[in-house]
């Protein structure tokens, strides 16, 4: 019995040693497992919040927030004026951006056409309780102001909403023919009478215009238009370089200078003496001395 005792013992110290063996070695393989996703972790791509578009909106579309849905995308691929949450309580985080302030019952509009998926940007949808159209696309404190232009006034019909153009006047001053830049970079909002840039249409000659201006701008466009002929000019996409001053007339064109006023010639100087001769005056011309 004992010999059978012994052995049942060391057969039972044997077994709890080879337990406890791979336990260990199972608890340093779920430790090593353990830093491997943690490292892996943090050299992730982080990922942030943003609003999309569940269904795809053309120009002018009133949405709500059952229109919208929010996915991950990468931190620092996010484009600028995106929401990062469908509806939001005010006065909560300031990092927060909802399309929808709680309790908005109102409607958004785009501005643009957007695909199922597509990143909602502020800059192209309207405030809550406003459609599209010209109001929509006035900055504040700013006003439209119409152009009629043709199709070489116009750029051949290239203008789209949001294109930003130079404007040049051409008239007569003082009797001579001058163009002169009298606005640059001013921003279109319509082209003839949409504010759609999608619209294909808009490829199609312009017969007007409608500019971005401040009160002084529209004032002195206005008087422009009277007075003489506006083109337009466009600035290609990204310049920001200023003109400044820009104005010729017909002779700085073709290069004309006009020649400097001959002087006229100094008259002959004439020296004369005078002398009584019997109570009458007579003048003597005599060489001049100096």
């Amino acid at each position: 019995m004992r010999l059978v005792f012994g052995l049942v013992l060391v057969l039972g110290v044997a077994l709890a040693g080879f337990a406890v063996y791979m336990a260990q070695g199972f608890i340093a393989q779920t430790q090593a497992e353990r830093d491997r996703l943690a490292a892996e972790q943090a050299k992730a791509t982080q990922l942030v919040d943003i609003v999309v578009a569940k269904k795809a909106m053309k120009y002018g579309d009133r949405f709500t927030r059952n229109d919208l849905e929010v996915i991950k995308v990468q931190a620092g691929k996010v484009p600028a004026g995106a929401f990062t949450t469908v509806v939001a309580p005010q006065g909560g985080d300031k990092s927060i951006v909802p399309v929808f302030w709680e309790g908005e019952t109102r409607t958004r509009a785009a501005l643009r056409s957007y695909e199922p998926f597509e990143p909602l940007l502020g800059a192209k949808v309207t405030e809550p309780g406003i459609d599209a159209g010209i109001n929509a696309n006035l900055s504040a404190g700013m006003r439209a102001f119409a152009i009629n232009v043709d199709v070489t006034s116009g750029v051949s019909g290239f203008l789209r909403p949001g294109d930003r153009v130079d404007i040049y006047w051409s008239g007569a001053v003082n009797g001579q023919d001058v163009t002169k830049l009298i606005d640059e970079a001013v921003r279109l909002i319509a082209v003839n009478q949409s504010a759609d840039a999608d619209r294909s249409e808009e490829t199609m000659i312009a017969r007007t215009v409608t500019v971005e201006a401040s009160p002084q701008q529209v004032a002195a466009l206005a008087l422009a238009q009277q007075t003489g002929k506006l083109t337009l000019s466009l600035v290609g996409a990204g310049d920001v370089e200023q003109v400044g001053a820009v104005e010729i007339d017909r002779k700085t064109l073709l290069g004309i200078v006009e020649a400097a006023p001959v002087a006229a010639p100094e008259p002959e100087r004439v020296c004369t003496i005078r002398t009584n001769k019997g109570g009458e005056i007579v003048e003597t011309v005599i060489p001049c001395t100096n």
